[in-house]
């Protein structure tokens, strides 16, 4: 078997074994050391090819169609600086845990350090931020090697996936000629052509004593919250609503849990609680004596200072996916067990709960007031960032997806966007927390979610402009909700705003840029919105519309920083009057 030949049958195995592992959609940047592996993808009839030469936007792209199908995506790149450009992408799925199969061609050993051309250092190159990483060996077509490249495929797709999900990178060293022998044949392999080894993988599960032991422990306290930050699990809402129920705790649920929307029990959901946890009355008033989280860290920081300040009393984090989710340093139970089987397994002891406690009453009755005051910021005539993410329940369509982005937007989000009956789901990148990648990361996820809406602010948008020629190359439906407050609104929160000298040079950054150029080049349709009657308008008849669309929103910075802390003034003395009346209506 000749060099050609034996290229093609290693990596036609490889790519059989892709398939039969689950992997559907492949993200292929351009490049000639990629070449054998581009083509042999190119001829399977079940694999979904998506082209984008940006290596940096095609690692957020192929991330968004993972997070929106939560199976393995495959990314494709060639030797050299292509594949660093995917290291942003991959620390987001690491710590987001989201599952991408990272393929990178390489030089082979021969052409390494010897000054030869695209030629770095690919040996580990992401760290500790993938998995698992292999050197796969120089192409063969002996029996061996296609067994090699079978198993290991079978076993990367499997690591990628395995809770927690995550990526894997695999390295391959490819001599030439890089042109394989393509044929019809390729693919059926004499032996095991359903795949080479099929690899199970269950949840993780307590004891029976454990779970009695929780459960005790849980039926001695009243004054009880249950924490949901970020999490995917489509059986989770169900199971921890009724487990709610069963203790009669209130449920904090964070924006990206899934908890805020659709047709589940919202007796028990607290969504404004970003606002009153900012007040010391409320901290007082609702301090707990047991905390019970799910998922990863909530974006709120107010919630965070409240587990901080409540160290002293046992806070249980439960983790499907055995990490370590305490950056506060205040779990005193880490429990490793699926969140969905912790919630059934333990409610099997929980003695029932007749009446609603005084405690409870207390979190139902603040919410309630404090979104009562919130929804004043309905009344502002002027474009404001906060009425923009009050109104989306009302506006957006039934089962849309929500991709908003990092830095103001998500935390306008979680202030402004309360529980609904939509079963709107709603996403984004709040692994690493960065503003990169967010514009990709979206139109990754619309090729699977649609109706999608992208919320985000300039600085975010013009991070990440090349994301939007997947919008064109794939005819994407997307409408984008661009808020351009012209810089970085959330440093106006934070303590730099309070030495003016060189706020605006180093934080404020304001980019003066007219964005309507580059929608257009990237064959988008773009309209500034003038007020909220012609925002109602365009935004009404963009929901019939196909392709990119933007709407631009501009507001004033200093403005939005008033705003948030008029309307927070404002909470703050209504719950003030409730705490002390002491009349806790639900």
């Amino acid at each position: 078997m000749n060099h050609q030949e034996g290229l093609t049958a290693y990596i036609a195995a490889f790519v059989a074994e892709l398939v039969h592992a689950g992997v559907k959609d492949i993200v292929i940047s351009p490049g000639s050391r990629s070449t054998p592996i581009a083509l042999v993808m190119a001829e399977h009839p079940e694999l979904n090819l998506h082209i984008h030469v940006d290596e940096r936007s095609a690692a957020f792209f192929g991330l968004g169609i993972a997070k929106a199908t939560k199976k393995p995506v495959a990314i494709l790149c060639t030797s050299g600086t292509a594949a660093a450009n995917y290291y942003p992408a991959i620390i987001e799925a690491t710590i987001s845990r989201v599952p991408l199969m990272v393929l990178t061609a390489d030089r082979p050993h021969e052409l390494r350090d010897v000054g030869a051309p695209q030629a770095i250092d690919q040996i580990h190159l992401y760290g500790h931020n993938v998995k698992w990483f292999v050197e796969m060996s120089p192409p063969e077509g002996k029996e061996e090697m296609i067994r090699y490249a079978r198993t290991v495929c079978a076993r990367a797709a499997a690591t990628a996936t395995r809770y927690p999900a995550g990526p894997v990178h695999l390295n391959f060293p490819l001599r030439e000629p890089l042109i394989p022998n393509l044929y019809e044949e390729m693919f059926e392999l004499p032996e095991r052509t359903n795949g080479y080894v099929d690899i199970h993988d269950g949840k993780l599960s307590l004891s029976t004593e454990t779970i009695k032991n929780l459960a005790t422990m849980l039926n001695a306290e009243k004054h009880g919250v249950i924490i949901c930050g970020p999490i995917e699990d489509a059986a989770f809402t169900e199971t921890v609503v009724s487990f709610a129920k069963l203790l009669q705790f209130p449920i904090l649920a964070d924006p990206l849990s899934q908890l805020r929307s659709g047709l589940h029990e919202q007796e028990l959901i607290i969504d404004a609680y970003d606002t009153f946890l900012r007040f010391e009355d409320s901290k007082e008033a609702l301090k707990p004596n047991v905390v019970i989280r799910f998922g990863a860290m909530p974006v709120s920081k107010a919630l965070t200072i409240f587990l901080k300040e409540n160290r002293d009393v046992p806070q249980i984090v439960v983790d499907g996916g055995s990490g370590w989710r305490d950056p506060l340093t205040a779990a005193t139970e880490m429990v490793y067990c699926d969140e969905s089987f912790l919630c059934r397994d333990v409610s099997k002891y929980i003695e029932p709960r007749e009446e609603q406690s005084s405690y409870l009453e207390k979190w139902i009755s603040i919410n309630k007031h404090t979104k009562m005051n919130l929804s004043s910021i309905r009344d502002i005539p002027k474009l404001s960032e906060g009425k923009l993410f009050h109104l989306l329940a009302d506006l957006l369509p039934e089962n849309a997806t929500l991709f908003v982005g990092n830095s103001m937007p998500i935390r306008d989000l979680d202030s402004f966007f309360f529980a609904n009956k939509k079963g709107i789901k709603v996403m984004g990148n709040r692994g690493a927390n960065g503003i990169d990648g967010i514009v990709s990361t979206a139109l990754g996820a619309a090729t699977v979610s649609q109706p999608l809406y992208l919320v985000l602010g300039d600085l975010t948008f013009f991070h990440d402009l090349n994301g939007l020629l997947a919008a064109k190359l794939f005819k994407l439906n997307v409408t984008v909700l661009l808020i351009n407050n012209n810089g970085g609104g959330i440093f106006s929160f934070l303590p730099q705003a309070e030495h003016p000298k060189h706020f605006e040079m180093l934080f404020g950054t304001p980019l003066e840029l007219d964005f309507r150029h580059v929608i257009e080049m990237y064959g988008g349709s773009y309209e500034k919105v003038v007020d909220w009657d012609h925002f109602h308008h365009v935004f009404a008849k963009d929901l019939e519309a196909k392709g990119l669309r933007v709407l631009e929103i501009s507001t004033d910075r200093d403005t939005n920083l008033s705003e948030h802390r008029d309307l927070w003034n404002s909470v703050s003395q209504e719950i003030s009057k409730v705490i002390k009346s002491g009349k806790y209506e639900g």
